[in-house]
């Protein structure tokens, strides 16, 4: 008699055409698919459809599905993802330390399989090994123009924008020696955006400004807005229509305002109820209506502005009342902070009150954690001291 396991038993259900058999499956949760898969040959075939895995990844934690279900990682089985998924649930992972150094304020950005990281007045490039979680040696390529360091850089369409403490903005093309590079504030440019052929800045001379990139303008400014304090994170929307700050929240009582890009006029203010001192640190568009923020006031607060902009529509607060320096989120329900003491690392999942996995990245000795970023498998940390890998893929 033929193994199970090579094939199907005689019986009217497995003769049933292809498309019957998937709608009967895609009732199936991922426990019983990985059953039905043990069965036989067609039918561990028919459960690894990304058909019948769409639904369930699109309610995992980083499986590359946005809120409306789009796919941000097609060609990558969603099986597997989901299988990745459990493991950023459950915090399963292996540690490994990538870079060390002594570095202020180091901020990197990931695309694809490479790694752009600020080391003082420069940005390295590396590339990842195929595993991800090792680095090339030597950098690829280094981007320079700033006399002090890099404070923060965005990387936008094969374009690197950046800020530096010496008041100046550059901006570099990836792939060529096109680089521009202008004074943009009298104190240190502390946050930057870029999108559309703008550039929003800001920075602690207690303004924030409007770039232009169009042809013949580049480098003009085109507003220059009064904050009345210091700005330490700014995004544009995805429509292109206005802009969000985030302030110390010491000369103005809201951290987090809303400027219209085109005129530079206020449009609106976010909260009530902050403290003094309760600086916005990080500040980022989900979607052109729901953003997240974080800052030093401990907590991760999630804002739609098309509900209400006098209350956040959620909020976390960060359990050992601790700063949050910097946030990232996969644009469903994951999300990632980073704390002030002990590199710490919090992941958290949106349809809960509480973190759900929590690294000490700098025990014994104590520094913030600077900037994080994450794909669907491995989560990247800087440090004061070092770059930590989080490799999630380990069983």
């Amino acid at each position: 008699a033929a193994s199970p396991r090579s094939s199907c038993p005689p019986s009217p259900l497995w003769a049933l055409p292809e498309e019957l058999l998937l709608l009967i499956c895609s009732y199936l949760d991922a426990q019983a698919l990985g059953r039905l898969a043990q069965v036989c040959r067609r039918l561990r075939f028919l459960s690894s459809r990304d058909l019948l895995w769409r639904r369930i990844a699109r309610g995992c934690l980083n499986s590359g599905f946005t809120q409306l279900g789009t796919d941000l990682l097609a060609g990558i089985p969603v099986k597997e993802r989901v299988k990745v998924s459990q493991n950023w649930r459950r915090g399963r992972c292996r540690r490994e330390t990538l870079l060390k150094w002594k570095c202020l304020l180091p901020w990197m950005e990931l695309d694809g399989e490479y790694l752009y990281l600020s080391q003082a007045e420069n940005i390295h490039t590396y590339r990842l090994r195929p595993d991800r979680t090792g680095l090339q040696r030597h950098p690829q390529a280094i981007f320079s123009g700033h006399q002090k360091d890099v404070c923060r850089f965005v990387l936008v369409n094969s374009h690197i924008v950046s800020g530096g403490g010496d008041g100046n903005i550059v901006l570099h093309k990836i792939h060529g020696s096109y680089s521009v590079k202008f004074s943009a504030h009298e104190q240190e440019v502390s946050c930057v955006d870029f999108q559309g052929g703008f550039i929003v800045s800001g920075s602690r001379d207690r303004t924030a400004k409007v770039w232009s990139l169009s042809a013949g303008r580049v480098g003009q400014c085109l507003h220059t807005v009064q904050t009345e304090d210091r700005v330490w994170s700014i995004a544009i929307s995805p429509l292109l229509s206005s802009f969000v700050t985030g302030t110390a929240c010491c000369g103005h009582p809201a951290p987090l305002r809303i400027w219209d890009l085109e005129s530079g006029q206020l449009l609106t203010c976010l909260g009530t109820d902050f403290h003094c001192g309760a600086g916005v640190l990080d500040v980022f568009y989900e979607t052109p209506s729901l953003l997240l923020s974080c800052g030093h006031d401990t907590y991760i607060r999630y804002w739609d502005i098309r509900t209400s902009t006098r209350k956040c529509v959620r909020e976390w607060e960060e359990p050992h009342d601790s700063a949050l320096y910097c946030l990232q989120s996969d644009n469903n329900h994951m999300m990632a902070s980073g704390s002030a003491y002990y590199g710490v690392v919090r992941l958290w999942d949106k349809r809960q009150t509480r973190c759900l996995q929590s690294f000490y990245l700098s025990s014994p000795t104590s520094s913030p954690v600077y900037c994080l970023r994450f794909s669907t498998t491995h989560l990247y940390v800087a440090l004061a001291s070092a770059l930590h890998v989080l490799d999630f893929t380990a069983p």
